[in-house]
């Protein structure tokens, strides 16, 4: 009886022995299989510095915002502006978006900059504000095709 119960144990013992041997061989193996990769050859980075970046979006053509006089003094409705490159809007001499005649214009109204990533606006300090859907801009904010952007009096639709 007892000679039973040692060949039980022992074949128990065996058992459990094969069973952690095989355990740890598959541990192993994913082991293995997970870090197969690691330590290849190094990979080129994408992170860019800023003068490198620079010069990628310098060779970036920039399209001309294409803006339609929705409503305004001195501009007649439904002609066509485009801003090539960054514009001043405002009554002043030195504005490159004359606003002549629209009286609620400051002289450096607004800056209207065409960029890689699209059309951005920001208001100049002006006395009566700049807004884009009737939202005021106190920050720079970038226009989507169809906002309409109000300088003054003046109302234009981005259509770019």
């Amino acid at each position: 009886m007892t000679i039973a119960a040692l060949s039980t144990d022992e074949t128990l013992l065996v058992l459990k022995l094969a069973f952690l041997v095989l355990l740890y061989l598959f541990i192993v193996l994913v082991v293995r299989s997970a870090t197969k990769d690691i330590g290849g050859a190094p990979q080129e980075s994408i992170i860019l510095g800023a003068s490198e970046a620079a010069a990628l979006r310098a060779r970036i053509p920039v399209r001309p915002a294409r803006f339609v006089v929705v409503d305004g003094p001195g501009l007649a409705t439904g002609s066509v502006l485009e801003v090539a490159e960054p514009t001043v809007a405002g009554r002043g001499p030195e504005s490159s978006l004359q606003l002549d005649d629209d009286e609620f214009a400051s002289s450096r109204h607004a800056l209207i900059a065409p960029r890689v990533d699209g059309v951005w606006v920001e208001d100049l300090r002006s006395t009566n504000g700049t807004f884009v859907n009737g939202a005021r801009v106190t920050t720079e904010r970038r226009l989507q095709p169809g906002d309409v952007l109000r300088l003054g009096q003046t109302e234009l639709r981005l259509e770019r």
